[in-house]
């Protein structure tokens, strides 16, 4: 058996849609898989050839008793019926690993021999699925776990819950180039004196937004390169700098 190869399929998560639900006066109480799954499972992941298993069945009860039935009308009455109860104990083995557990079937019928069918087949099909189970989520190991995260409902995750609007922080809205370079081109206006001018150049903050400016947009940068030139000129005659609008339109 090469285990590496099936370890993914061992891993799976458990196909929800074969689950079953338990329930009634008879069978299982909880979620269960059928008998013909587990072992179709079975030949998928190991091979057809690749397990095989062997039972040994023990009486436990076999009787007549007297029962009541009761009609859809209302009306009741009484009859014989044959009670059998069996235990099986199943070894599986798989590529040289063997397990072994134990399996418990009733059976109710009118004759002895529908009885013992119905109880050693039950038996024997809890105790083989008791023991594939131990190989992993595919044959309802998933089913012991009561957060039943390892079972595949067919449902989409679903994403985490938001927190309320007045818990959420405002997003900052994503300015363009062309804003981020008028935003500059304003900060150059307001000005007064050259040497306010070169201070704003010098200006870390200032000098790093250009940095990006110049590497994603270099002809917005060049705008603000043209803009500073005419303001400084302006501010050397201010004559020309009424003469001039900063983005180089007239």
């Amino acid at each position: 058996m090469d285990w590496d190869r099936i370890k993914p399929l061992l891993e799976a998560k458990l196909d929800g849609a074969h689950v079953k639900k338990g329930g009634g006066n008879f069978g299982p109480k909880g979620d269960y898989l059928e008998g013909w799954f587990v072992i179709q499972e079975a030949n998928r992941i190991f091979g057809h050839g690749g397990w095989s298993y062997t039972i040994n069945l023990d009486r436990d009860d076999l009787r007549e008793v007297e029962v009541t039935k009761r009609a859809k009308n209302g009306n009741e009455w009484k009859e014989m019926q044959w009670q059998a109860a069996y235990t099986c104990v199943c070894r599986l083995v798989v590529g040289g690993v063997t397990r072994e557990d134990v399996g418990f079937g009733s059976g109710f019928a009118k004759s002895i021999g529908d009885a013992i069918e119905g109880a050693t087949k039950e038996a024997a099909t809890d105790a083989l699925k008791r023991c594939l189970r131990t190989f992993g989520n595919p044959f309802g190991l998933a089913l012991y776990d009561k957060s039943r995260e390892n079972v595949d409902n067919g449902e989409p995750e679903r994403p985490a819950p938001k927190p309320p609007l007045s818990q959420q922080a405002a997003a900052p809205a994503q300015r363009t180039t062309g804003q981020v370079a008028d935003d500059m081109i304003a900060h150059l206006r307001k000005t007064k004196t050259a040497d306010d001018l070169d201070a704003v150049w010098k200006d870390a903050p200032f000098l790093a937004d250009y940095a990006k400016l110049k590497a994603k947009a270099p002809a917005q940068a060049a705008r603000v390169d043209e803009a500073s030139d005419l303001h400084r000129g302006g501010l050397a005659d201010p004559v020309i700098l009424g003469e001039h609008r900063l983005d180089g339109v007239m």
